[in-house]
């Protein structure tokens, strides 16, 4: 949520910025509803001190015998708080009219973000790999001969519908096992705080990190009210919601493995074959509290976390700086990895890695009481995929796989499958 100050005292500044994302002037309409609450808010505090001096002088009327004058200032204290009580009730009507305003409008971007309509204009920032030479025509992850036994979307369809799938046997343990070893390197190479949340949360934790109220469609809701979550992100930054923690914690680096669950609203028609684009899957997510001065190097570190999963894994990719026009709702800026697959001859999108400033945390209340004193600050956010496992596990099926229908596993999930190398066309740990 934006901060109205900052409106107040550059308009013009925050349109531009809004420009940049392809959204209309909003400060107009902003500050117009700002006015109008604050002339309420004026107007009653002139009518309490209208009231408050009427409240006076009754009793010293009373005291004087005039009869007269006393019923009038006792009929002047009525009016007067009626007309407070009237003037209140539509002061706190705009507020939230303001407030409900301000929470639908998305994080203006850095500078340094590349404008742009959409993802045609983001800016790749880096490399790391090569794609495979392979000698035969790749295929897909689900049309892996040792991949078939073990991912079953006809089973998850009967079960469940389109957008499910089932993991069984060899497949179902590749896929636990690059979760567990995702923790395992941010928790002992990273020094993140291994976390484990819930998937229900409540509507309040939604609004904090920016999926409501604007993106209720994309998520799923229970008869009691909560919400599934669409990615740790949203119970990782909310663990300071309404919080004032001392300067001395910051940061806090969290990360954990979670299911997650999206609608995919919007996104008929797009990636309807395979694991790439599902209903319910599961990711290790990444989210770190800290402060300011402390963001964009936290952004770096952060996106260095994701990128060393991938290299630890041997899987090409890039990392790409979204522009204006592709980026999420809630970040400043967002640094993407897209692994390169095989079967579809090209990168994907794998990891998102933002920079929210104090954007999250105004919706969440969330600040910190500085080291040096003075007044308490709102804290920033960062969240990231560190990585998304079902994907992962398309990558490394399509990468590994072999003209035979085998798939030779990477070195650093040799471990985590009893020492297992290979998944066999015949679809068996070997």
């Amino acid at each position: 949520m934006h901060d109205i100050r900052i409106i107040r005292d550059d308009p013009a500044a925050f349109d531009a910025a809004l420009a940049r994302r392809g959204l209309a002037p909003m400060s107009p309409e902003i500050l117009a509803l700002d006015a109008d609450r604050r002339a309420r808010i004026a107007a009653a505090e002139t009518a309490q001190a209208d009231q408050n001096k009427a409240s006076k002088e009754v009793g010293a009327a009373k005291a004087r015998g005039d009869d007269a004058e006393f019923k009038r200032l006792r009929a002047l204290v009525g009016e007067k708080k009626s007309e407070i009580a009237a003037m209140q009730a539509e002061a706190d009507a705009l507020d939230a009219q303001l407030r409900d305003l301000l929470m639908t409008i998305p994080n203006l971007p850095l500078d340094s973000v590349p404008d742009g309509a959409d993802e045609d204009d983001n800016v790749e920032i880096r490399r790391w790999g090569e794609p495979p030479a392979l000698d035969f025509q790749p295929v897909e992850h689900f049309e892996i001969a040792g991949v078939r036994a073990g991912m079953d979307f006809a089973t998850a369809a009967k079960l469940s519908g389109a957008r499910f799938v089932l993991l069984s046997g060899a497949v179902a343990r590749i896929h636990r096992a690059l979760a567990q070893f995702m923790l395992d390197l941010h928790v002992t190479r990273h020094e993140l705080t291994e976390t484990w949340t819930p998937v229900l949360v409540l509507t309040e934790m939604m609004e904090g990190t920016g999926q409501l109220p604007k993106f209720g469609e994309e998520s799923y809701q229970t008869r009691e009210g909560w919400w599934l979550i669409p990615t740790a992100e949203v119970t990782l930054t909310n663990t300071v919601h309404g919080d004032l923690v001392d300067q001395a914690t910051l940061p806090r680096r969290m990360v954990a493995h979670s299911q997650c669950f999206r609608s995919e609203a919007g996104s008929a028609g797009r990636d309807t074959t395979g694991m790439l684009r599902q209903h319910q899957f599961e990711k290790v997510e990444m989210v770190s509290i800290t402060h300011a001065d402390a963001g964009l190097a936290e952004h770096d570190r952060m996106t260095r976390c994701a990128e060393a999963v991938l290299e630890a894994l041997g899987l090409p990719y890039r990392t790409i700086v979204l522009c204006t026009g592709d980026m999420g709702f809630g970040a400043r800026i967002t640094h993407d990895l897209e692994v390169w697959l095989p079967g579809q001859g090209k990168y994907r999108e794998i990891s998102s890695v933002s920079y929210c400033g104090d954007f999250q945390a105004r919706r969440m209340n969330a600040r910190y009481r500085p080291t040096e004193g003075g007044r308490p600050e709102f804290v920033h956010t960062l969240n990231g995929s560190g990585l998304a496992v079902g994907r992962t596990l398309i990558a490394v099926l399509e990468n590994g796989q072999r003209a035979d229908g085998s798939v030779d596993l990477p070195a650093a999930l040799h471990p985590y499958l009893g020492g297992a190398t290979r998944l066999s066309a015949e679809g068996r740990l070997v």
